[in-house]
């Protein structure tokens, strides 16, 4: 399969602005690339590129004062294949991790899991442990929030959404992290492009997508809070802790985002690897 990615994003700035922004396809798909996403900056700027400690490729550069435009085109080779499910996937005791993982166990900006813990623990003790405490969780949270973007809010942590029981993809994330940290489970927060392959399309506008992963039996796995169903075609973009690391653009100074755009379509575009 061929997945056609893409975005748009033009900003107006009074003065100039630096920024660093997280827009490429995750090194870990780079192989995948049939078409490079080479990120198109009108005006011309310097770019400079580098991989943050979570090994996401980012790209800094100051927008002059007035409209600057950033826009990719790529085309990413795909298995089809949906999220793959492994219900025998054991939850490690917490001396058995790897250490680059020990860090997806701590609280995060937006996801306060010791806040969270004695109410994780009333709801999921009794689940489990492995992948069926984790699918508990996803499926308390795909429940337990109601989905709008009307409900977006940049500021709302996992706690908020807890007690507010409402949100976007974002949320839905945070609070299933925070839960399962809580339940001293690693897990670490994903956005990427997610388009409506094999499921009926939406109607409304794209926007990059947010899931999560869990740490089990030695490996990551995805989940998804917001959709609770193996989805085709996710193509990463960057892993952190949670939003704060992996934002799509964090800019320093007096900005306006006027126009933003994400697609993911499959494509019949032959185009031989090479």
């Amino acid at each position: 399969m061929h997945i056609r990615i893409g975005y748009e994003l033009t900003y107006e700035c009074v003065q100039p602005v630096p920024m660093v922004l997280m827009l490429n396809v995750h090194p870990s798909r780079r192989d995948d690339l049939i078409v490079p996403d080479k990120m198109v900056v009108e005006p011309i700027v310097r770019l400079h590129r580098y991989h943050d400690t979570f090994g996401n490729l980012c790209t800094r550069l100051l927008a002059p004062v007035g409209q600057i435009r950033l826009s990719a085109e790529g085309i990413v080779r795909d298995h089809g294949e949906a999220d793959p499910v492994h219900q025998d996937a054991l939850q490690h005791a917490i001396e058995d991790l790897p250490d680059d993982v020990l860090v997806f166990l701590l609280g995060s900006r937006y996801c306060e899991s010791d806040r969270l813990a004695d109410s994780a623990w009333s709801l999921f003790s009794r689940t489990t442990p492995g992948w069926a405490r984790v699918q508990a969780i996803v499926d308390y949270v795909h429940q337990y929030i109601a989905f709008g973007y009307e409900h977006a809010r940049n500021t709302r942590t996992a706690l908020d959404a807890y007690h507010e029981r409402v949100g976007v993809c974002r949320d839905f994330a945070h609070l299933a992290i925070a839960f399962c940290r809580a339940m001293n489970i690693p897990a670490r927060y994903c956005t990427g492009y997610l388009g409506d392959i094999g499921v009926p399309p939406c109607d409304l506008p794209m926007d990059f997508s947010a899931w999560f992963e869990a740490y089990l039996s030695g490996r990551w796995h995805t989940f998804d809070a917001r959709h609770n169903v193996p989805r085709i075609g996710r193509i990463p973009v960057a892993y952190g802790r949670d939003a704060a690391d992996v934002a799509i653009s964090t800019t320093f100074g007096p900005n306006k985002l006027t126009n933003f755009m994400v697609h993911a379509e499959e494509t019949d575009l032959n185009i031989a690897p090479g």
